[in-house]
């Protein structure tokens, strides 16, 4: 396979479309084609780390 690997804003793009649900078929499709899903992974887990880490803040903020 030697799908064209995607670009480190790509995969954000792709990651955060993902999380909030707006990707479409097009961008989805592209997403898949490419060669390792490792970058993805990656990405979506410091990206749901960051979430979690940021909701805590928010919460310890309002209940202080």
């Amino acid at each position: 396979m030697s799908a064209k690997q995607p670009g480190f804003k790509q995969i954000i793009k792709a990651v955060f479309g993902a999380m909030i649900g707006v990707q479409s078929e097009q961008q989805r499709q592209q997403d898949f084609s490419a060669s390792s899903p490792l970058p993805y992974i990656v990405v979506g887990v410091m990206f749901a780390i960051i979430f979690v880490v940021v909701l805590i803040l928010i919460v310890s903020w309002v209940l202080a």
